[in-house]
Parts: C-alpha cells; structure tokens; sequence
C-alpha cells in the first residue's frame, strides 16, 4: 500500500494505491479559482494554500484509509515551485517517520510518462506486468503547461528523453495565447471551446518546424506571430475573430506536437504511443494523435483526464511501476526544483 503526496505547483493532491487493487482513494484541493484572478500561478500563494489544505486532505485521507497498511511513503520532489515542493517533501518525512516506513521521492516527469498506464493496470491488476510489457517499446508525449517532451520506454522500463522544448511549453503557448486575447486562466481549455466555433485555417500562423532530424519543439515564434497579428487588428475585429484566431492558433500548437510525435515514430518501432499532461485533455490533439497510432497499427494510450493534470495518483502508481525509483534515507531527500526526466 503506497501513499503518496504532490504538491509541486498550484494543486495539493493525496492517493493511496494498492498494487493488488489499483488506486484506492484519490484527494485533491486545486487552486485555479485562485490564481485566476492573477492570470497564472503566483508560487507565494501556491504556497500559503499547500499549508492551509494539506492538513484537512491529510484528515480526509486518514478517515478513509488504514494508515498502519501502509508500507510507503512518496512524494514529489521535482521539478516544480520550490516553496511548494518543500511543503510536500516536509509532511511526507513526517509521515514517514511516524509509521516507520520507506520514504521514496519521485520525479514529477515520470509520474506524467507512466500515468497512462494506470488505466491498463486498473483493467486487470493481476495480469498488469504481461499486457504491459506487450506494449513496450513506448513512444510518450508529455505535454503541459511547464513541460513538453517525448520519450522512450524501453522493455527495462528505462526511460530516454529524445526530445523537449527549446523555449515555452505547449500548454505555456496556448495560456499566453489566451492572454494575449483577453480570455483568462487557464488559457487552453478556453482557447479550445472558442477554436470549436471557428475555422483552423483562418490565419497562418508558424509551426516551429525544423529539419526532421531535429525533433525539439519550440513555441516561442508562434506567441509573437499572435501578437503581431493582433496588433493589425481592431478590438472589434479581434471580437469578432476570436474563435477563428483559436482554432488557428491551437491548430498551429498541434500541428507542431502531431508532426514531431509522426518523426520520432518513424525512428524505431513501437508497440505504443502515449498521451499524457495537461495538454492531453484536449479533444482536437487526443483526435489526430489517435489517427497517428492507428495508422501506424499501435495503441494510443492517453491518460485519464483526471490523471493528465498534477495529482497524486500519477506519483504511487510510478513508484511502483518504475525500477529506478528507490526508496531514500530521510535525511537524503530534497527537493529538486528543475530535476530532469
């Protein structure tokens, strides 16, 4: 029974999994009512609110689990906001040391490339190891809002990254898109409503394109384009446009993340591509992915929506479903704001 804590950024999450099972309780306090009045994360208040909700979650969790079942501690150590990090970190070694169990750190990364296959395992716990080594090689695509990679899974479980962002991530684009147009936070799930009304080839906005043998992303040039654009237009125009420049501006982040994703496919063979992040839940991306794998005769496997964003979920199913996280001495465990994959 393994119970785990994330808190890396604006999203204070508890779970307990049990491997015989699958997850057997899941609690979350999310902060987006809050820092949308900011128009992003402001790490100072993400903070305050790790410390003034991670106690009642802790007393929810508690009332509904038997703690002296439990035989792990983890939790996430990066990367993320440092002071929120802490937060998680301090009251993992406290729980640990009070039940006198291992105390594990898992990066938050890996929780991402493995929460797809929490589903698989939820099918069948008993006969997971099988259906899961089936499916490997794995080609992932991690996309969110502060990240933006794909990797490989090899059938050690081991994980290579081939590929990130040389500047924004994907769900960093489509939130500073959405602030350029006036249209809140969290900008991407906005910015796809509004897209579902308007014509994705409206405007022509850049791709970040490279030569195929380059497969890093890069959003940066399509945030300025957006700018520009706006900056020949009237705020009636813009009023009036709105669905039209999101559904080409979305169009233009998934064109980019689809054409890189078919490259790295075309490297090697894999028996899977996955989905995961924040960024996953968009229907349009999950769409033309899904027609990727099937052309090439793979699965796709995307991530639950209620796993693509920071919960704790993610982090005990990769403590348990990946080899190289070990379990560490209290002391040792800190926390490591920009951790690599």
């Amino acid at each position: 029974m393994i119970f785990a804590i994330e808190s890396s950024c604006d999203e204070t999450a508890l779970a307990v999994f049990d491997p015989a099972r699958g997850l057997q309780g899941e609690w979350i306090h999310s902060q987006i009512a809050l820092h949308g009045r900011y128009g992003g994360v402001v790490p100072d208040l993400a903070t305050r609110e790790h410390l003034r909700n991670l106690t009642p979650l802790l007393q929810c969790a508690r009332a509904e689990t038997d703690f002296k079942k439990l035989t792990r501690v983890v939790v996430t150590h990066g990367p993320g906001l440092a002071g929120c990090l802490a937060i998680g970190v301090a009251a993992a070694k406290a729980l640990a040391l009070a039940l006198r169990v291992p105390l594990v750190g898992v990066n938050h990364l890996r929780g991402h490339a493995f929460s797809p296959f929490i589903a698989v395992h939820a099918e069948a716990p008993a006969g997971f190891d099988s259906r899961f080594e089936a499916l490997l090689p794995h080609l992932g695509l991690v996309v969110s809002g502060g990240n933006t990679l794909l990797f490989t899974m090899d059938r050690a479980r081991r994980i290579t990254v081939i590929a990130s962002t040389k500047d924004d991530a994907a769900g960093e684009a489509l939130d500073k898109g959405a602030k350029l147009l006036a249209l809140g936070y969290p900008g991407g799930p906005i910015v796809e409503k509004l897209a579902a009304a308007g014509r994705a080839d409206a405007y022509d906005f850049p791709r970040g394109n490279g030569p195929r043998s380059d497969l890093d992303f890069s959003f940066s040039g399509l945030k300025t384009s957006l700018r520009y654009q706006l900056e020949k237009m009237t705020p009636t125009e813009i009023e009036v446009r709105t669905p039209d420049l999101c559904a080409s501006y979305q169009q233009a982040v998934i064109d980019a993340l689809v054409r890189k994703t078919t490259f790295a496919l075309q490297r090697d063979s894999f028996r899977s591509l996955g989905l995961s992040g924040g960024v996953a839940n968009n229907r349009t991306l999950r769409a033309a992915l899904a027609a990727v794998a099937a052309g090439r005769g793979i699965a796709l496997l995307a991530a639950e929506p209620k796993h693509t964003g920071d919960n704790a979920g993610m982090i005990a199913f990769a403590a348990w479903a990946d080899p190289s996280v070990q379990a560490v001495a209290l002391p040792a465990l800190g926390i490591e704001p920009s951790l690599a994959l």
